[in-house]
C-alpha cells in the first residue's frame, strides 16, 4: 500500500515539489480525513508546508532552515490552483531586473483580489491588490517577463510594469527613496512607447511621480513619453504622499509645473 511519504518521493522524482489535496487523495488509498492526519504528521517532521488550504509544498532537506522553498518556485502553481492571475512585482521584480540595491526581503505579488499575506518560515509573501479592471489592462503578456525556477517559471512584471507598480504602491516599495533608486537603476531599460501605453490604467498622480523621477535621473526619453498625462491632471499632488504637506510660504515648498507636483521631499539614492 502506498504511503503519503512514498507519494512525496515520487513527486520529487518528477521534479515537482508541490501537490494538491485532491491529487493526493485520488492517488492514494486514503480518505480525505486520513490524508489530512498524515499530512499534519509530516508537517511536524518538516517534510510538508501548507501555504493555503488544499495546497502543499514538499520540503527538501535544504528547505528546513528557511522553512519553505523560495516562493518563486511555487507561486505560479499556487495561484493557478486558486484560479487567479498574477505578476511578481515591486521589490522582487526590481531585484530580478538588476536593481542591485533591492534586497527584496518580502516576495510581492500583484493580484486582482484582496488576499491575506502568507508567512512560511522565513519567507513572507505579500499580495498587492490592483482593481480588476486596471489589472486586466496592465497584466498583458508583452509587458511581463518570466522568472525561471527549478520547477518551471513564474510571471514577473517587465521593466515598465515594475516601475509603474513601484511608483503606484510607493510605500510597499520602501518609500520615495527606495523607488527613486529603482527608477535610477531601471529607467534606462524601459521602452518609452510601452511605458506610456502600460501607464494608462494607473492613477495619474503616480504616473507623474514616475515621470519626475525618470527625468531627475537622466532617463529623458522615458520621461517625455509620460508628459501627456500631465495635461489630464486637475491639481498638484505631493511627490511623497506619506509626508505631511509643508505649510504655505515655507521656503522648502516647491512646485514643479512640468509634472504638476509639490516637491515636498528631497530624494536620495546610493550611487
Amino acid at each position: 500500500m502506498r504511503s503519503l511519504e512514498s507519494y512525496l518521493d515520487q513527486q520529487l522524482a518528477r521534479g515537482r515539489a508541490w501537490f494538491t489535496k485532491e491529487e493526493a487523495v485520488a492517488a492514494l488509498p486514503a480518505t480525505p480525513k486520513s490524508f489530512v492526519a498524515a499530512a499534519e504528521r509530516l508537517a511536524k517532521k518538516q517534510r510538508l508546508a501548507r501555504p493555503r488550504r488544499g495546497f502543499y509544498l514538499i520540503l527538501r532537506p535544504e528547505d528546513k532552515v528557511p522553512g519553505a522553498p523560495d516562493p518563486a518556485r511555487w507561486i505560479d502553481p499556487l495561484l493557478r490552483y486558486v484560479k487567479l492571475d498574477y505578476r511578481v512585482s515591486l521589490l522582487r521584480a526590481a531585484a530580478f531586473h538588476g536593481s542591485a540595491h533591492q534586497a527584496a526581503m518580502v516576495f510581492q505579488v500583484v493580484v486582482p483580489k484582496q488576499l491575506p499575506a502568507l508567512a512560511l518560515g522565513r519567507h513572507r509573501v505579500e499580495f498587492i491588490y490592483q482593481a480588476p479592471a486596471a489589472f486586466a489592462r496592465a497584466n498583458r503578456p508583452e509587458w511581463l517577463s518570466r522568472l525561471k525556477t527549478p520547477e518551471g517559471f513564474a510571471k514577473v512584471a517587465g521593466f515598465e510594469l515594475t516601475l509603474l507598480d513601484c511608483t503606484r504602491y510607493l510605500q510597499r516599495a520602501t518609500g520615495i527613496n527606495g523607488v527613486a533608486q529603482i527608477v535610477h537603476d531601471l529607467g534606462g531599460k524601459a521602452s518609452p512607447r510601452a511605458l506610456a501605453t502600460a501607464a494608462e490604467p494607473y492613477e495619474n498622480s503616480s504616473v507623474r511621480r514616475l515621470g519626475y523621477l525618470l527625468e531627475q535621473f537622466g532617463h529623458g526619453r522615458a520621461a517625455k513619453a509620460l508628459l501627456p498625462f500631465v495635461r489630464k491632471a486637475k491639481s498638484y499632488e505631493k511627490l511623497d504622499p506619506s509626508v505631511r504637506e509643508v505649510v504655505p510660504g515655507d521656503d522648502e515648498r516647491e512646485r514643479d509645473a512640468r509634472w504638476k507636483l509639490v516637491i515636498n521631499e528631497r530624494v536620495e539614492i546610493d550611487t
